[in-house]
């Protein structure tokens, strides 16, 4: 199992270094987009397992819309400026922006509940791992669009947030094979332990300061990044594997030999990008 974890990551590591540092956001979006897409169908094939059918078109769509708007939102509205102005352009941005994504949702999830002829039972189970995917999955990855173009030093972040989740697994796997007798949370995930958790925070926190030698910003900053990033990453972690213990299932999918799903490789990259980003935009390291 470990050979083929480290065949798997020897391909994926140079794909994903090469797509964020050296192309456009656009391409990223893309990127996420696919990935997305990739993530929600195993997502979905969870909810299943424990009856739960998804209105699957409308929530792929709609995760597609938001990242299209994440990507939308870092572009200035040339053609729009142009030729409309102030409440004018108010409206405009309203309508690029998640929030009318979501209330498109919405809309769409009433439609299909009140005229589809999907038993009634489904309803509810059926709205509820709509929602979810969309809030819990395809919302919070969107964030990787806006990581990567929000700042001249955007693709960068975004590299940290992926190294330090790398380095946070690596570790966490072979410290805790290695050492771990404490379980971090038995009842969701038994063969994570303490042990594992602390030397994932170290490799981590060994990335922050390498990665100081490479981008502006002060290591303090870089640090308190990693903090926050490895612990928002762990408990992404935890909660995919709530996910799977709810289904009953070990992996997300077979996609990636050595590391199950998409889901699964991803599960801490879905909390730990957006509070990368909230701390970049809250606290404005890059401008200190």
């Amino acid at each position: 199992m470990t050979w083929k974890r480290v065949a798997t990551a020897l391909v994926l590591i140079p794909v994903v270094v090469g797509l964020v540092l050296f192309t456009p956001t656009w391409a990223v979006a893309v990127a996420t987009a696919v990935i997305t897409v990739l993530a929600l169908w195993e997502y979905f094939a969870l909810g299943e397992a424990i009856g739960h059918r998804a209105f699957r078109f409308l929530s792929v769509t709609c995760a597609l819309l938001l990242i299209y708007v994440q990507w939308r939102t870092l572009r200035p509205f040339v053609y729009f400026s142009a030729q409309f102005h102030g409440a004018e352009m108010q409206r405009i941005s309203v309508l690029h922006s998640p929030v009318s994504v979501f209330f498109l949702f919405v809309l769409g999830l009433t439609v299909l509940i009140l005229w589809t002829r999907r038993p009634l039972v489904e309803v509810l189970p059926a709205a509820g791992i709509s929602s979810s995917a969309l809030l819990l999955v395809a919302f919070p990855l969107s964030f990787a669009v806006r990581l990567h173009g929000f700042v001249e030093n955007g693709p960068r972040l975004l590299l940290f947030a992926l190294v330090i989740t790398w380095a946070a697994d690596t570790t966490a796997y072979f410290v805790g094979r290695a050492m771990g007798k404490h379980p971090l949370a038995p009842h969701i995930s038994p063969k994570k332990t303490w042990e594992g958790s602390i030397g994932s925070m170290v490799g981590s926190l060994i990335v922050a300061w390498a990665f100081s030698y490479w981008i502006r910003i002060p290591v303090g900053h870089l640090v308190a990044m990693a903090v926050i990033g490895n612990v928002a990453g762990q408990m992404g972690d935890l909660l995919e594997s709530a996910y799977k213990r709810s289904a009953g299932v070990k992996d997300s999918g077979g996609l990636l030999p050595g590391h199950g799903g998409v889901l699964d490789r991803i599960d801490a990259l879905i909390l730990c990008i957006p509070v990368i980003w909230y701390y970049v935009v809250l606290v404005n390291p890059v401008a200190i």
